[in-house]
């Protein structure tokens, strides 16, 4: 009878070895539709040759899409309004209503073109869940030269007096190079090419804003954080809420030096923080960051700093490696959040120190300094924080969302989050159930079989809604198969000492037994000396017997 039982709980080994085999033969991809939408006012080439142009020229665009895009199959839609007349070839439900947008439309501004576009197209979706985007061309003699204009929601438009070919090439280089790869260029870091998202692995992020004051001696500043930050970022935490569960708190220290030094520039008027000193800039002994109660577990902490100079190194330039001036005064640190160095107003070389003077922040200032910090964020999950610098050979105008980030940079990063995380889940699983058989005397408790069980469900829901092209409830349903494994691997019951190796058992025991096993082998040698002498004598007694015989 056996003294001691081990629980094990059946893990579903050959469940995760199917969905190792599924992720790595057909990795997860998003169908998406291209709907082309040509505004004339005069006559053109059939719908029938236009779609077969648009085809043609997404399937050879130059650059197409890289190898670890989840991008999957793209659906053709184009529709021709012409005057009175409206004609279609599809093959995929677009909402598109004919006459709810002309070309006499555009000359209202972008941002009310931008609405009547959401508007007609109904927000750009269909039933089956695949996302639809939309690039309109408005053909006008009125305007001087072509531009494009990439809109909040899921759809861009071209104006101008523009031939087909160029429009049709316009709108595979919109769809594959902004729509599908997010505006990264070919040798970029960014989102799909290799960079990490800032998401703890059970799916919270905690953002962190912190406001030091580096010599409360000189003055003390203060902000409205809680009504004026919070109302800018509510739309923020509600766009990311299906990669991540967002928490914002915020803060206000003193004495808080910065560790690397700058040095004056009378030409520059003011003090001079080289690139090179950023890696020793973040005080570490000083600056008291982690003081979240509401980062427990595994969750992601995001720092957003604001340094206030003191009056002696007031104002503070951060200076690029080619000479200039850096405009936002900013910079991010990968994994770890953002600092923006903010110089009072009216401070100067000359500043003189005004007693601890309290001020408060303005309105202004305060929003100004979260606009970086968003576009800081931007950076930290992939995206690009604008794209002034980007180039289309024609003009190309990105209009802003409220939420930071447009729905079309939102579809990305759902995709992309979604195929991420069923990888780690994949990795965390598959390392359990290696951990599981290597490990006999392993505790395995029922609910850990239930965590396994949970998370390949949740698994297999994000893989099907990919393939339906459902990116938010895909990122959703792949976030909770992540943290599900985690808590399995993580479980309290995995440190128990029960699974233990011979080897750990051989080293936790010796030190009792070895003193008594010298014991025992000692007496064990002597008795069998002993033994050796009697049986020696007992022959030699024998022996005399038979002799005197």
């Amino acid at each position: 009878m056996k003294s001691t039982k081990i629980h094990r709980s059946p893990l579903p080994s050959d469940a995760i070895a199917d969905l190792s085999h599924r992720l790595h033969s057909h990795p997860p991809s998003f169908p998406s539709g291209i709907h082309a939408v040509f505004l004339r006012s005069g006559r053109g080439s059939t719908v029938s040759s236009l779609a077969d142009q648009l085809e043609w020229a997404i399937s050879t665009q130059p650059h197409g899409l890289p190898a670890s895009s989840t991008a999957g199959s793209i659906s053709v839609s184009v529709t021709v309004q012409s005057g009175g007349s409206c004609s279609s070839r599809s093959t995929i439900a677009s909402p598109w209503r004919c006459g709810s947008v002309t070309t006499a439309d555009w000359v209202r501004g972008d941002e009310v073109f931008d609405e009547l576009l959401h508007s007609a197209l109904g927000g750009g979706g269909c039933g089956d869940g695949m996302k639809i985007y939309t690039i309109v061309i408005v053909e006008t003699d009125d305007e001087k030269e072509t531009r494009v204009v990439i809109g909040k929601h899921r759809h861009a438009w071209v104006v101008g007096k523009v031939d087909e070919a160029e429009a049709v090439s316009l709108i595979g280089k919109v769809l594959i190079k902004y729509f599908m790869n997010g505006g990264i260029e070919e040798g970029e870091t960014g989102i799909g090419k290799g960079e990490f998202m800032p998401v703890g692995s059970d799916g919270n992020i905690v953002l962190s804003f912190s406001l030091l004051n580096a010599d409360p001696s000189d003055w003390v500043y203060d902000w409205d954080f809680e009504n004026i930050g919070e109302r800018m970022l509510n739309p923020v935490v509600e766009a990311l809420r299906p990669i991540a569960d967002i928490n914002v708190e915020s803060q206000v220290l003193y004495h808080t030096p910065k560790s690397s030094y700058s040095h004056s520039d009378d030409k520059l008027g003011g003090n001079v923080l080289s690139m090179g000193d950023i890696p020793f800039f973040v005080n570490s002994n000083e600056w008291h960051l982690d003081t979240s109660l509401s980062a427990t577990g595994r969750s992601k902490v995001l720092q957003f700093v604001v340094y206030v100079p003191s009056a002696r190194e007031c104002p503070l330039y951060l200076q690029l490696p080619d000479g200039e001036l850096s405009k936002t005064n900013a910079f991010i640190s990968p994994m770890w959040g953002g600092v923006v160095i903010w110089n009072p107003p009216g401070c100067s070389l000359d500043s003189k120190k005004m007693s601890g003077t309290h001020t408060k922040m303005s309105p202004q200032e305060l929003m100004e300094t979260l606009e970086i910090f968003i576009g800081q964020l931007r950076q930290l999950f992939g995206l690009k924080p604008n794209y002034h610098a980007q180039c289309m050979d024609v003009a190309t105008k990105f209009l802003v969302s409220e939420k930071g980030f447009a729905q079309w940079e939102l579809d990305l990063l759902y995709r992309h989050h979604a195929c991420s995380n069923l990888l780690s889940c994949l990795a965390t699983l598959e390392s359990l159930s290696s951990l599981v058989q290597s490990l006999p005397r392993m505790i395995v408790m029922d609910e850990i079989g239930r965590q396994v069980e949970l998370s390949l469900d949740a698994a297999r829901l994000a893989q099907r809604n990919a393939t339906l092209g459902i990116r938010d409830s895909s990122a959703v349903s792949a976030t909770r198969a992540r943290a599900l494994a985690e808590d399995a691997f993580f479980h309290p019951s995995i440190s128990s000492i029960s699974y233990a190796s011979v080897e750990h058992y051989f080293a936790i025991y010796m030190p009792f037994f070895a003193p008594v096993s010298l014991h025992v082998l000692l007496a064990a040698i002597k008795e069998l000396k002993r033994y050796k002498v009697e049986r020696a004598k007992y022959l030699a007694f024998l022996a005399s017997q038979a002799t005197a015989l």
